[in-house]
């Protein structure tokens, strides 16, 4: 099993050599959100986890009540302007606001947003969501994107499963004093998830 963190602009400065000694093999950093922010540690953070050689993957924060290509094109650009990618990057959609929208279309946007990035880059995006959120019908159609379930009242490594999924593969067990993630698997298997599957 393997052992992640996830981070943001609220962490600031992350130690990536600290954790690597202390055998962090992936990591999650947020890119951007909606069509204009940009997280000011992004481009710090993907160099780090990459010269620790972990897992490198980058998510962009969901704002459904926005336009799917705008946000597509925004997270994009945010990602080449710090380097790209590299076979084995991983790309997540963080899907947990549904900015007072109903589920449909909460969940079209998701769609189209991954449907655009999957497009350009060859990466199939993770979903990353809650189990309550895509019960409540936020995610359908998604169900062929790896899930990245955020279920921190769950024993590490066997989270709830919400529908559409039937299966998870990567479990956020814990979000304080930092978000902590489990992959049930080896690094080669967790760097062919982001494999587009057609």
């Amino acid at each position: 099993m393997l052992h992640g963190i996830d981070v943001s602009n609220w962490q600031g400065a992350v130690d990536w050599a600290r954790h690597a000694r202390d055998g962090v093999a992936f990591g999650f950093a947020k890119a951007s959100e909606g069509g204009t922010f940009t997280d000011k540690w992004f481009a710090r953070n993907w160099a780090g986890m990459r010269e620790n050689w972990m897992v490198c993957g980058a998510y962009h924060f969901a704002r459904p009540d926005g336009s799917p290509a705008g946000q597509a094109r925004h997270f994009l650009r945010v990602l080449r302007a710090a380097g790209g990618l590299q076979p084995g990057d991983l790309i997540a959609l963080d899907l947990e606001a549904d900015d007072g929208l109903p589920p449909a279309r909460v969940a079209a946007f998701a769609r189209r947003w991954c449907h655009i990035v999957e497009e350009f880059t060859g990466v199939r995006p993770l979903i990353y969501t809650y189990v309550n959120f895509a019960r409540a019908g936020n995610c359908a159609g998604l169900e062929g994107h790896p899930l990245w379930i955020a279920s921190p009242s769950s024993p590490r490594g066997d989270p709830v499963v919400p529908a559409p999924w039937q299966s998870w593969v990567i479990h956020q067990y814990a979000n304080s004093p930092l978000d902590k993630n489990v992959f049930p698997g080896s690094r080669g298997e967790l760097t062919s998830l982001g494999l587009d599957p057609r």
